[in-house]
């Protein structure tokens, strides 16, 4: 198989990027990285470049592009069938497909109140109504997939599923959301001790670039 890259944005802010990444390192799928710093005045022309839609991430292979998150984990479920991206238990893999579409096109007060700020913890946030019906919403899918087994992810192994809600566990940290049982709190730090997602903090943290709008 040609070789992958990965064009990721700012890994203190870029959840989106997160998600890909994180699935290809816990599953040791090689790939070059390509970090582009986003909000800076050439951003948008050097994302245009890599992608039509001028966004990230993108998994570039020769001349294919793929620039979604879920659409390129997909691919590489499909490329490498032996890390079973999706869990092989038919009905389970459909309710780890609903879960990660919801977390795709839902939750836009918890994503507009709690930007993703891996530098950042303890930040304090108002919860309103309807921030904290998403954050309820998170627990519940978190606690209705834990309690089906005893493995430590959503779905027993690290699947898409895990990769797509990586990015509330970081945001969950930030802002101090106190897990509502120790279930969920065990699930939360299993996440965050990932050899990947120390690395990913630790880039993080060695990021210069500063987005206004995600610093409270």
């Amino acid at each position: 198989m040609a070789g992958l890259t990965l064009v990721i944005g700012n890994k203190n802010y870029s959840s989106w990027s997160l998600r890909p990444w994180l699935l290809m390192k816990v599953n040791d799928i090689a790939f070059a990285e390509e970090r582009i710093a986003l909000y800076q005045p050439n951003s948008k022309d050097a994302l245009l470049q890599r992608s039509p839609a001028g966004l990230v991430p993108v998994l570039k292979q020769d001349s294919l592009l793929i620039w979604d998150s879920l659409a390129i984990m997909e691919y590489l479920a499909e490329a490498f069938p032996a890390i079973h991206a999706w869990p092989t238990d038919k009905a389970a893999r459909a309710r780890a497909r609903s879960i990660s579409a919801e977390m795709h096109s839902g939750f836009s007060t918890l994503r507009q109140l709690m930007p993703m700020n891996c530098r950042k913890v303890a930040v304090h946030v108002d919860i309103t109504e309807a921030l904290a019906a998403d954050i309820e919403r998170v627990q519940d899918i978190w606690q209705d997939c834990l309690d089906c087994h005893d493995g430590p992810f959503l779905f027993n192994q690290f699947s898409i599923a895990d990769a797509m809600y990586a990015p509330i566990v970081t945001r969950f940290k930030t802002y101090g959301v106190t897990p509502r049982n120790a279930r969920i709190k065990r699930y939360q730090e299993q996440i965050l001790s990932l050899h990947a997602m120390r690395q990913w903090y630790e880039d993080a943290r060695a990021e210069n670039e500063v987005i206004e709008s995600s610093e409270r």
